[in-house]
């Protein structure tokens, strides 16, 4: 069901419980996607981060969505009208057909389910049509199809996503070749190529949800498919948008830190994690500037005492950034952080639904605010361990 608002993005709280790690979150959530999405990359990192980057992926989104093949089973199980029209919307609107289909299996069984709001009427929370679209002011559903279930389309009003899919004159929920491609514009303005599972989940509030479509997506898929999102973008990029490499650091130490911590992408966030199968937030900064030699501090609060602050906008790669992210019974400090690769980008361990560890942007207005930075290589203990090594 098409909710209207899709809720804030979750957020991350830093890890204090024993001392370790970043958000607790459900990690069954992370394993659906990264099988789902991020096998391409995991399987032979290396070589497929050549592969990807002759191909041209760079950190920004919005790349052009690689249709998948249509499985077997998609052409046994999906009716015929509906498998072309999840087909020809995926092309049309650039996302993977086959998510669309899930959504349509979820949430109608392609138009087969016989209960109410399906081919006439709304269900009891306001929803009509197979892809089961908000069409009731004042239902909980609210109307994001936008009018009456049926109208004309000189009638369609500004807001809302239905639209006249076939070109018939009429916008009408309740057909398929018009509630398939407002569903992907659906998407689509809820940030598929930024996030896949949270415009999923501004489709129907429930991470359960999200697991559905993703796992009959991948059901009805042949071979692996690329949903262009910036989380798996970011876990093989390796250039910015402009072309040039990501995680230049300014002196060879430097760039010892910031490399390791990149070479850690597309493994999971795992709450108290330090390695070698995954991190939280503070873990992979802690063993990123362990990799050359340097302690530093194993929690973000303590992190961002140890210090030396740097002023926003003097950050560099290998600084640290930290979150305004606290929670009840924690220490003072910023309980979320990452570690700047340069251009405005870092790379983090973000939380368990959030993605595998990767490189975001940090100054994002849908983020926590920044409470400052840090530069750990300018610490008097870390110059003494680093002498010491000399």
């Amino acid at each position: 069901m098409i909710w209207q608002r899709t809720p804030p993005a979750a957020e991350t709280s830093g890890s204090w419980t024993g001392r370790i790690g970043c958000l607790l979150a459900v990690a069954m959530a992370f394993v659906v996607l990264v099988a789902l999405i991020f096998i391409p990359v995991i399987g032979d990192q290396a070589g497929r981060l050549g592969a990807l980057m002759s191909s041209g992926v760079v950190c920004s989104p919005n790349a052009d969505a690689e249709q998948p093949g249509t499985s077997e089973y998609a052409m046994d199980s999906i009716p015929e009208n509906y498998l072309e029209l999840y087909r020809e919307a995926g092309e049309d609107r650039g996302i993977p057909w086959n998510i669309l289909a899930g959504i349509g299996q979820v949430e109608s069984h392609h138009g087969r389910w016989d209960g109410p709001g399906i081919t006439e009427g709304h269900n009891d929370w306001g929803a009509a049509g197979p892809m089961q679209f908000g069409s009731l002011d004042g239902s909980a559903a609210g109307n994001s199809w936008g009018g009456e279930p049926i109208q004309d389309v000189e009638d369609r009003p500004d807001q809302g996503y239905g639209v006249d899919g076939n070109g018939d004159g009429i916008v009408n929920v309740y057909d398929p070749a018009d509630a398939i491609p407002a569903a992907a514009d659906y998407l689509i303005s809820h940030g598929i190529e930024d996030d896949v599972r949270q415009a999923i989940f501004g489709y129907n509030h429930a991470w359960w949800y999200v697991d559905d479509v993703l796992e009959w997506a991948e059901r009805y898929s042949d071979g692996d498919f690329d949903t262009t999102d910036s989380i798996r973008t970011a876990v093989v990029c390796q250039l910015d948008e402009e072309g040039a490499p990501i995680g230049r650091a300014p002196d060879e130490l430097t760039q010892a830190v910031v490399g390791w911590a990149l070479d850690q992408r597309g493994k999971p966030y795992i709450w108290g994690g330090t390695g070698p199968d995954g991190y939280d937030c503070s873990g992979l900064t802690m063993k990123a500037y362990e990799s050359i030699g340097v302690t530093v501090p194993r929690v973000s609060q303590d992190q961002w005492n140890f210090g030396p602050k740097i002023p926003m906008g003097e950050e560099q790669p290998g600084d640290l950034v930290f979150f305004d992210v606290t929670r009840a019974g924690e220490p003072p400090g910023p309980g979320h952080m990452g570690m700047v690769v340069g251009d405005g980008l870092m790379v983090e361990a973000w939380c368990t639904n959030c993605g595998p560890i990767a490189v975001r942007e940090y100054d994002d207005p849908n983020r926590a605010d920044i409470v400052g930075f840090t530069r750990p290589l300018e610490h008097p203990e870390v110059k003494a361990q680093l002498e010491a090594q000399a």
